[in-house]
């Protein structure tokens, strides 16, 4: 089976995690502290917090821009269902707004149209979250403009984004955001195993995340209510969670990151690939916008069930008998039976409900061979009785 992603370990990682572990400390120590900072330099931002998981990491950012109850969250129905579930994590509600029919981000036009009806509604999100999806920026300038024009907030949800570039900016730079989250789990574009981290240029931002990752507790005297009671003094100030990162894990970050720029130029160069080996056949490749470099997390095909005689489930079943572990991201959030009691249905975000009916994730990551590639290609042309 070829899957859809796989991470590499090289023996310089094991290394990094085994010097880790012969060390005095397996958690909060000093290679966390390493790894935020290599991360946010990497990427242009002034701090990070890692954290154990992506969905930690948005639980806190939105925690720290004081999302609660009463507010409201917008993301994108097309992504993990963490980017909307961290609203409801803090009381709030979540809403959704559709997707570009060619990035499958988004759409900018989209969240214009339903924040002028929310507006005179009086129901504005407080919190907005754009998902880059598959590594391409979402249309990041004019989202902002609209947060300076409505009042909300943005936390870029770029978990399948690191390494990509926005305007010729890192992604996770803070340009036209107030924090940016990345993923670290064995499929995404570098790993910890599991982990995550949000990136902020706020100084206040980060502070605030970094004590609401560990219980709400301070170790700061400026930060408590009283003087503190001797040296072994903490407090408690606010409701946080144990979402801490371990030293063995940042090794293993601070190691993966020395090759983020081959693995996402191997991405590229095997999408691009993909794209001229799949020019003749009845699908739509994915399309990148002239101001991004995407990660390219993910490859993306969409079936053009017109021109075939096969459905969407036996092209995919298909392959996967013959080996090619593709996949399917994602199942519009909307339709989630969690969120369909809150009133969602079917055929409210109708792009998103389209792609779905189309999308195929094929295999991509950095050690995938070409002649691999061609296999899935063959596999392809087999799904499609050719």
């Amino acid at each position: 089976m070829i899957p859809y992603g796989r991470q590499q370990i090289t023996e310089d990682d094991i290394q990094a995690v085994v010097d880790v572990l012969r060390s005095d400390f397996l958690t909060q120590g000093s290679v966390v502290p390493r790894f935020e900072q290599a991360v946010a330099e990497k990427v242009g931002a002034g701090h990070g917090v890692a954290t154990n998981s992506a969905t930690s990491a948005l639980h806190i950012a939105c925690l720290a821009l004081d999302l609660g109850p009463g507010d409201w969250l917008w993301t994108s129905p097309i992504t993990f269902v963490a980017s909307a579930n961290c609203g409801l994590y803090c009381g709030a509600q979540a809403d959704f707004v559709d997707i570009d029919p060619h990035t499958y981000n988004m759409s900018p036009d989209a969240l214009a149209e339903k924040l002028a009806v929310a507006e005179r509604e009086g129901r504005l999100p407080k919190v907005v979250v754009p998902v880059h999806f598959a590594g391409q920026s979402c249309d990041m300038a004019t989202i902002h403009a609209l947060s300076e024009r409505y009042g909300f907030r943005i936390i870029e949800d770029a978990s399948h984004a690191i390494g990509g570039r926005y305007k010729g900016e890192p992604v996770g730079c803070g340009r036209y955001s107030d924090i940016t989250v990345f993923s670290f789990h064995p499929v995404k574009i570098i790993t910890t195993g599991e982990g995550g981290m949000a990136v902020t240029n706020d100084p206040e931002l980060a502070e605030r995340m970094t004590r609401l990752r560990s219980h709400g507790i301070t170790r700061d005297p400026e930060q408590m209510t009283h003087a503190p009671d001797g040296p072994w003094y903490y407090q408690q100030i606010e409701l946080g969670f144990n979402y801490r990162i371990t030293e063995m894990q940042a090794a293993l970050g601070l190691s993966q990151l020395e090759r983020l720029d081959a693995y996402v130029a191997r991405r590229n160069e095997l999408a691009e690939r993909y794209d001229r080996l799949l020019a003749d056949l009845p699908f739509i490749t994915p399309w990148q916008h002239p101001d991004s470099y995407s990660g390219r997390h993910l490859y993306v095909i969409r079936l053009q069930l017109d021109e075939i005689d096969r459905s969407h489930r036996a092209v995919f079943e298909s392959l996967r008998e013959q080996g090619i572990g593709v996949n399917l991201h994602y199942i519009p959030v909307h339709t989630q039976p969690w969120y369909r009691q809150m009133g969602f249905r079917p055929g409210d975000y109708p792009e998103a409900e389209h792609y779905y009916a189309e999308a195929i994730i094929l295999p991509l990551f950095p050690l995938m061979t070409e002649a691999q590639q061609d296999q899935v290609v063959t596999a392809l042309k087999g799904a499609l009785g050719r």
